[in-house]
C-alpha cells in the first residue's frame, strides 16, 4: 500500500511544491517561512520515526496555538501517525480520559502545561514517550527531535485514520471521533472552494486549532492556488484581534459568534477595519440582532455562516460568497447530501422543523472504541446530527436548535436559541443562555441567564417583562439570572450543561434572579 491520493501530509508536500518558500505566518510578531514550516516537520517527522512512534500510533497533541501545533500535526501526518489534539483548557482528569480513552503512545505540550501533562499521564501504560517545546524534566525536548534527518511520507491509505477528535462531552464523557486523511481532504477541498476569492489572502485565525473547526481553516488553506498570509493568536483578545486586523490589513477571518458579541462590547469605530472584507462564524448558531449589529459597525464586512459537526470534518454547509442569506447557515457544499427527518426517520417537505441528517464524503468513520454510539449514529448511511433545523425552497438549510437541548413546557415544543435571539435584543443584553428545568406543573420551565453591557443596568423583573411583552405565550422565561458572563465551552458555545445545573440547583455566585408567573 502507497501513500493515498488525499494523505494530508501529501496535502501538504504539494503545497510547498506549488507556491514555493515566502513569509507566510506571523505570530506574536515573528514572520515565519513555508520552507520553514514545512521543512521543520518534515525533521520532525524523522525524530518522531526514530524515537518509535509507528503507523497508526495516536498522538496527543495539548498546546496553546503556536507554529508548534501546526509543525506537530505535519509531522505526525508524514510519520503515518493519528493526531489526537487535547484544549489546552483541559483540566487534567479530562486530558487524563482523553489520553487513556485514545490508548496514546505519546503526548506533545509546552512547559506551561508540562506539569498538567505529568499529572494526567500518571500510570497510563500506553505512553512511552513525553514530549515538550522547553527543556522539562522528565520529558524529551521538541526541538531535539527536530535535528533528525526528514521522514518520507509513510504509506497510508486515504480511509485510514488521520485525526481522532473528542468531542466536548456536554452530554457525559467525550467521545472520540474518527476522522480519515479523506474525510479531512474533502471538507479542506469543500470548504476552500465555498469561501475562496481571488486575492483574499490574508487571513486572521484565533480559532483553538485543537478544534475541528480550526483544523478545518488550516487544511483549507493548504488548497489555495495563492500564497496565503496566515496571522495567528495564541487565544482570542479582542483588542490585540481588531489591532492585528488594522496592522496586518487581514481580509479575512473565522470566528465563534461569541467573538463576534464581545467584539460589539469594543470601541470598533477607533480602529480602521476597511480592509476586512469577509468574517465566516460557525461552531454555533449566530443570532441575527448580533449579526447586523457587527455589519452595521463595520460596513465592509460580509458576514458568511456556515454548519459542521466535529463528526462531518466541521463542515456540512455554507454559505456561497455573494448570496449569502441572513439567518441561514447555507447551501450544503457540493458532495453532501441534507435530509430533514422527524423521529420516525420519514423526510419532511420544506420549511418543517425535524433532525438534520448528513450524508457525505467527511462524515467520520464513527466512535472510538463506541460501537453502539456509533451504531445509533450512523443510520442507513446518514448520519443522524441531533440538531433541530429545516430547509427553504432554495436548499438554503436553518438551525434551528440541539435536540438535546429542547424545553416542552405545558406539551409545547421551546427552542432556546429563538428565546436567546430575541433577548439579545433587549439593549441592555450583550449575551445570553436558556435552559430548561423540571417543573411539576408544566414538566419544564424555561429558566434564562444574561449578562448586561458594560454601563447598561436592568432588574430581572424588568427583563421579565420585556420578555412577556415580546416573545409572548408559553415561551418567554418565567425565570431569570443576571450574571456577571455567560459560560462558554473551550471552542465558545454557551455551556448550557453549566447553566442546566444551576438552575436546577438554584445556586449561582454572583448572580441575582427573580421569578415570573
Amino acid at each position: 500500500m502507497g501513500v493515498g491520493e488525499h494523505n494530508l501530509a501529501r496535502l501538504a508536500e504539494h503545497a510547498f511544491e506549488r507556491r514555493g518558500d515566502y513569509k507566510a505566518l506571523l505570530f506574536e510578531g515573528r514572520w515565519h517561512t513555508s520552507g520553514d514550516l514545512f521543512h521543520r516537520a518534515a525533521r520532525l517527522a524523522g525524530g518522531l520515526s526514530d524515537l518509535g512512534v509507528a503507523p497508526g500510533d495516536r498522538v496527543v497533541v495539548t498546546m496553546a496555538n503556536s507554529p508548534e501545533v501546526g509543525i506537530a500535526y505535519q509531522a505526525l501526518w508524514r510519520a503515518g501517525a493519528v493526531v489526537t489534539p487535547a484544549n489546552f483548557l483541559l483540566g487534567a482528569e479530562d486530558l487524563r480520559h482523553v489520553i487513556s480513552d485514545a490508548e496514546a503512545t505519546a503526548v506533545i505540550t509546552t512547559s506551561e502545561f508540562a506539569a498538567k501533562v505529568r499529572e494526567a499521564t500518571a500510570g497510563a501504560r500506553s505512553v512511552r514517550f513525553l514530549i515538550s517545546s522547553g527543556a522539562d524534566e522528565g520529558f524529551l525536548d521538541l526541538a531535539d527531535l527536530e535535528q533528525a534527518d526528514p521522514e518520507p511520507i509513510a504509506a497510508r491509505g486515504d480511509d485510514e485514520l488521520a485525526a481522532l477528535l473528542y468531542t466536548g462531552g456536554t452530554t457525559g464523557r467525550s467521545k472520540g471521533v474518527m476522522l480519515t486523511h479523506a474525510n479531512l481532504n474533502f471538507t479542506g477541498s469543500a470548504g476552500h472552494a465555498a469561501a475562496y476569492v481571488p486575492g483574499i489572502t490574508r487571513g486572521l485565525t484565533s480559532l483553538p486549532l485543537s478544534h475541528a473547526y480550526g483544523l478545518l481553516v488550516t487544511i483549507a488553506g493548504m488548497h489555495s492556488p495563492e500564497r496565503p498570509v496566515g496571522v495567528l493568536m495564541r487565544w482570542f483578545d479582542p483588542t490585540g484581534f481588531l489591532e492585528l486586523i488594522v496592522e496586518q490589513q487581514i481580509q479575512v477571518s473565522s470566528v465563534v459568534p461569541s467573538m463576534l458579541q464581545i467584539l460589539l462590547s469594543q470601541p470598533l469605530e477607533e480602529y480602521d477595519l476597511s480592509s476586512l472584507r469577509y468574517v465566516t462564524s460557525g461552531g454555533a448558531p449566530l443570532a441575527a440582532e448580533v449579526a447586523e449589529q457587527f455589519v452595521r459597525r463595520v460596513p465592509s464586512v460580509a458576514i458568511r455562516q456556515g454548519y459542521g459537526l466535529t463528526e462531518t470534518a466541521a463542515l456540512v454547509s455554507t454559505n456561497p460568497v455573494g448570496r449569502e442569506k441572513a439567518g441561514s447557515v447555507g447551501l450544503p457544499v457540493p458532495g453532501t447530501e441534507v435530509r430533514i427527518r422527524d423521529d420516525l426517520g420519514r423526510e419532511l417537505p420544506v420549511g418543517e422543523v425535524g433532525e438534520i441528517c448528513v450524508r457525505s464524503p467527511g462524515v467520520m468513520q464513527g466512535y472510538w472504541h463506541s460501537p453502539d454510539v456509533t451504531t445509533e449514529a450512523l443510520r442507513d448511511g446518514w448520519l443522524h446530527t441531533g440538531d433541530l433545523g429545516y430547509q427553504d425552497p432554495e436548499g438554503y438549510l436553518f438551525i434551528v436548535d440541539r435536540k438535546k437541548d429542547l424545553i416542552i413546557r405545558g406539551g409545547f415544543n421551546v427552542y432556546p436559541r429563538d428565546i436567546e435571539d430575541a433577548l439579545l435584543e433587549h439593549p441592555a443584553i450583550e449575551s445570553a443562555g436558556v435552559v430548561g428545568r423540571p417543573d411539576e406543573v408544566h414538566g419544564e420551565e424555561v429558566v434564562a441567564f444574561v449578562a448586561l453591557r458594560p454601563g447598561a443596568s436592568a432588574t430581572p423583573g424588568e427583563l421579565i417583562g420585556w420578555a412577556r411583552s415580546r416573545i409572548g405565550g408559553y415561551r418567554y422565561p418565567r425565570e431569570i439570572f443576571i450574571i456577571d458572563a455567560i459560560p462558554l465551552t473551550s471552542v465558545g458555545k454557551v455551556d448550557r450543561k453549566v447553566l442546566r445545573t444551576h438552575a436546577r440547583s438554584g445556586e449561582l455566585i454572583l448572580a441575582t434572579s427573580q421569578q415570573g408567573v
